[in-house]
């Protein structure tokens, strides 16, 4: 016998706020000022990855994407919004992100079932700031995105009779380990079954987990390579070319590092097509003929551009 509920399968993403109530406790209308302000930054990525919020309760949502790629990436940089927006360390409210992929039951605009808990399980263990995925949203993304992944092992959440691999993102700056050993019981408003709470603390900058470091730590045997192309091509005495190549080493590291390169402006496709621009503008002066060629697909991808934005607006 066919059945009346709808289900899907889809990204789910878990946010809750860490230390609400003690910021609440101490100013009331700060605090829910703090959580306006939070809620306009996710609610932002989240459209901005064509995402949707299925529900707000309380100091925690949930929303739903249909790729899992955008769903990671809108989680960094929600994070890395949050955590450059100025506040008075007695008021800032640092949120935990847990995401998964998997089926749900539709219930109007709300989401509900095992994919839904489980991704709340998943951002309750998070520490404040921090991103926590299962393997099945890892295994989509962690060929796609220039980020660390952290593997946490299995982990058993409460009311799941399975155990679950969990991943953390480590390129966040995140102090302390990027999951909770032990789960307290103040329960979750994103769960429907009581979900854990975690102590609160402040996240502080961990250098050798940022995101510049990182770059850097890839710009350098670029570097090398580009060198060494120059040396190569300085003693082989058949004339310059060696910007041909040193052109398409660093086009190629720039269109892969794009998702580090991210900011609340420039997502990394916009940032991908910059680069490009610049390679076939380079690429033009390299092979000059007189001919201004580069201004046809730098055009077409400016009109696309603007094109998208005001669809998107619509």
């Amino acid at each position: 016998m066919p059945s009346d509920i709808q289900r899907k399968l889809t990204t789910i993403l878990a946010a809750d706020a860490a230390g609400y109530s003690r910021v609440m406790e101490h100013n009331e209308e700060e605090g829910l000022r703090a959580l306006k302000a939070a809620r306009a930054v996710f609610k932002k990525f989240i459209a901005r990855h064509h995402g949707r919020v299925a529900n707000t309760a309380g100091d925690g949502l949930i929303a739903d994407f249909p790729s899992v790629v955008e769903a990671v990436q809108c989680a960094i940089e929600v994070q890395r919004e949050l955590g450059a927006l100025p506040a008075d360390p007695d008021l800032a409210l640092h949120f935990r992100i847990g995401i998964h992929l998997g089926d749900v039951m539709i219930d109007g605009d709300d989401l509900l079932g095992e994919g839904v808990n489980l991704a709340a399980r998943l951002q309750s263990m998070a520490e404040p700031g921090g991103i926590l995925i299962s393997r099945q949203v890892y295994d989509q993304v962690h060929g796609k995105l220039s980020v660390s992944f952290q593997d946490l092992g299995e982990k058993h959440p409460r009311n799941f009779s399975e155990g679950v691999q969990v991943y953390g993102i480590s390129t966040l700056g995140t102090a302390g380990p990027a999951v909770h050993l032990k789960e307290p019981e103040r329960p979750s408003h994103t769960n429907p079954e009581p979900a854990p709470r975690a102590p609160t603390h402040h996240p502080t900058p961990d250098n050798s987990a940022s995101a510049k470091e990182i770059i850097l730590q890839r710009i350098k045997p670029l570097g090398i390579a580009i060198l060494g192309l120059c040396l190569i091509d300085a003693f082989s005495g058949r004339g310059i070319w060696a910007h041909y190549p040193a052109l398409v080493l660093a086009t190629l590291a720039g269109l892969h590092a794009a998702p580090l390169l991210a900011t609340s402006r420039w997502n990394p496709l916009q940032i991908r097509g910059m680069i490009m621009a610049g390679f076939l503008v380079l690429m033009n002066l390299f092979t000059w003929n007189g001919t201004f060629w580069a201004i046809w697909p730098v055009g077409a991808m400016v009109l696309f551009e603007v094109m998208r934005r005001s669809t998107r607006r619509s």
